[in-house]
């Protein structure tokens, strides 16, 4: 415990009796109720997750946007202000380093918001590449992220900031007040639903999500619902299914690559000796991350990245790098712990009910 990062809401977390354990450096709450009823809950109202271990960049000057665009993958020309993007910070190999959004504030005025384990060393990489002209820097520290998710977000948030959000289309962001400090709220997500990003001062959290949490629809959430929400609608785990041995285009992002500048890993990039191939698996018992993945004779083509039974589907689901040549077989054996799991090849997402990007009436 002594060694781990703790987040503005530690204390809050541990007075509710949440289950912590280490992840990413941090002491992160994992859940409070329950897995599943924190999962259902975020699919039918709302859930509020504490996202603080995430870090934050700001990138600002003359030039950053040439200076940004050869440093990652997103597209910076059709990247406009109050616009934000999803993308990768890659190696010379064009595998990924971390996966990011990055948020146009103005013209040549950008932040960047990466995974909390990648923080030093996608500063490092970054700070490399970037132009010492520039200003940039790690604002993490002093940045708080709440992450407020379901279909009944919207009127939580609505409710307690007074104003309407229900302009703000998806992957767009704008700036309001919260306590006397600023509030940058934004609409992407991370599991399927209609949700909000809320990114204010480190030491104005609590506040925040205690207010939030005075809504009955809104109830907190735990890193282990947060998993089960994501692989439910396909989305990947950095250090799981997206790491430096694979390519964006292995994963499934070739059409996301769409930078004309010669980024970092460009054309590397798109190689592709693996497919993340998604897997539906009848029952209840999971893969789990590092199981062989055979095909229907025993011969190991693959190994599983994440799994996990699915509560919206009613049976367990798992993304595996399978070889190339297999990828696009029908039928595999996941070899798990004392018991082998038949598995069928499944469309992306597993769960198509989500509410991610409704658009809402005014």
């Amino acid at each position: 415990m002594s060694d781990l990062l703790l987040t503005p809401l530690n204390a809050w977390h541990r007075a509710q009796g949440a289950k912590m354990a280490p992840f990413a450096g941090w002491d992160m709450p994992i859940q409070y109720e329950g897995i599943l009823a924190e999962h259902q809950h975020t699919r039918t109202h709302a859930a509020l997750f504490d996202i603080c271990h995430m870090g934050e960049f700001a990138l600002r000057g003359p030039g950053a946007k040439q200076a940004l665009a050869r440093a990652v993958t997103h597209n910076l020309e059709t990247l406009k202000p109050g616009r934000c993007r999803y993308g990768f910070l890659l190696n010379e190999a064009g595998c990924v380093l971390d996966d990011l959004i990055v948020y146009c504030l103005a013209e040549d005025d950008y932040m960047l918001v990466v995974n909390g384990a990648c923080i030093a060393s996608d500063f490092a990489a970054l700070r490399e590449r970037l132009p010492a002209s520039l200003h940039f820097e790690d604002i993490s520290a002093a940045t708080a992220k709440l992450d407020l998710q379901g279909p009944k977000s919207i009127d939580a948030l609505e409710g307690l900031l007074g104003r309407s959000f229900r302009e703000l289309g998806y992957f767009a962001f704008t700036h309001t007040t919260f306590d006397g400090a600023n509030l940058m709220v934004s609409r992407t997500g991370y599991t399927g639903e209609l949700g909000y990003e809320l990114y204010l001062p480190w030491d104005k959290a609590e506040t925040l999500w205690t207010r939030l949490l005075e809504n009955a629809d809104v109830k907190p959430a735990g890193l282990g619902a947060r998993d089960t929400l994501r692989l439910e609608v396909g989305l990947p785990l950095y250090g799981q299914d997206l790491d430096t041995t694979h390519t964006p285009a292995e994963a499934g992002y070739e059409g996301m690559l769409t930078n004309t500048v010669d980024y970092v890993g460009k054309g590397r990039d798109r190689e592709v000796r693996e497919v993340l191939v998604p897997l539906a698996i009848p029952g209840r018992r999971a893969a789990r991350h590092g199981d062989a993945v055979a095909l229907p004779d025993g011969t190991v083509v693959g190994v599983v990245t994440s799994g996990s039974f699915a509560p919206s589907v009613g049976h367990a689901v798992a993304l595996a790098y399978v070889k190339r040549p297999h990828a696009e077989e029908d039928s595999f054996i996941i070899k798990a712990a004392r018991v082998e799991l038949e598995a069928k090849r499944a469309p992306l997402p597993f769960y198509a009910g989500g509410t991610a990007r409704m658009k809402l009436q005014g």
